[in-house]
């Protein structure tokens, strides 16, 4: 059975290509995995904030319409690329077991966020990860940086920062990890729905493709993406808004949520613990408890 994978042309995103069909032959030894590279707004528009950019889906859209299209099977994206409202039509089928949710510091020249010296330099596109860094040390600039991961160092490379936030996750699928300088706590810069885990996303029509892709969910992984996506939904703001959040299973759910003012000097966390046996219920339960609690004057105010 040959299915065609729809993807962003990144290293990490082929990578991540690599890491579904590798899944799925284990499960499904004959299904062969062809790529469909698709260029998105955000691989267009790579010289301004994401942002900025006025459109849903800056990184998965386009590919989604290819898929819809019948140019591809299904699509892969990172989760946290993800917006809650997909293109119609198209439905997240498969869920494969979640990576580090942990946001990383790399650095040439530091060995933690604590050793940066004032005035130093931090990269990132992130409107969250400039209201977190700014909310730990209020004494470095942060500067945009955009591109792949493979840019982003080389830019670091050359000089041009101090230090960068990365997502743990990407820098593992790249067999990278030997940039890290430190694991950032999930309390300080807690990070965006999804972080770590991929979405494989098909027609809604398409039942073969789908029970192919079905094989490979990791349900609890499944379970936490659903009650973090449900919160976001709730909660609102886009990824204009520094608002971080994740959810862990163990006998229970439990979620943690952080929003920021965008210069990061103020700060509205909330964590709550439940019955997970319905995740999509808890996720918009504790989004509604964290908005009565003070969060919501605060995302009228900075939206």
């Amino acid at each position: 059975m040959k299915l065609v994978a729809g993807t962003r042309g990144s290293r990490l995103a082929l990578k991540q290509i690599d890491i579904v069909a590798s899944k799925l032959r284990r499960v499904n030894p004959p299904v062969n995995v062809e790529t469909l590279i698709v260029k998105t707004a955000g691989d267009v528009f790579r010289d301004r904030p994401i942002a900025s950019i006025d459109q849903k889906g800056v990184f998965s859209k386009a590919i989604d319409e290819a898929v819809l299209r019948g140019e591809a099977d299904f699509a892969v994206h990172s989760m946290k690329d993800l917006p809650n409202e997909l293109s119609p039509g198209t439905f997240i089928c498969a869920i494969p077991e979640r990576a580090s949710p942990y946001e990383v510091l790399v650095s040439a020249m530091y060995g933690s966020l604590d050793e940066l010296p004032p005035g130093a330099v931090v990269g990132t596109s992130s409107p969250r990860r400039t209201a977190q860094i700014l909310h730990v040390r209020g004494d470095v600039e942060v500067k945009l940086i955009r591109g792949n991961v493979d840019t982003r160092l080389r830019k670091l490379e050359e000089g041009l920062y101090d230090a960068l936030i990365l997502a743990e996750a990407g820098l593992a699928r790249l067999g990278r990890e030997d940039v890290i300088k430190e694991r950032l706590s999930l309390r300080e810069f807690t990070p965006p729905a999804g972080q770590g885990a991929l979405a494989i996303v098909a027609r809604e029509e398409d039942n073969e493709v789908k029970k192919v892709l079905n094989q490979i969910t990791h349900p609890p992984s499944w379970a936490a993406i659903e009650a973090e996506r449900a919160f976001i939904d709730v909660m609102g703001g886009g990824c204009r808004i520094p608002l971080g959040v994740n959810v862990q299973l163990t006998e229970e759910m439990t979620l943690f949520a952080s929003l920021l003012s965008p210069d990061g000097r103020v700060r509205h966390q909330f964590s709550t613990s439940g019955d997970g046996a319905d995740p999509r219920k808890f996720g918009r339960k504790a989004s509604v408890e964290m908005m009565e609690h003070g969060a919501s004057r605060l995302i009228e105010r900075w939206s």
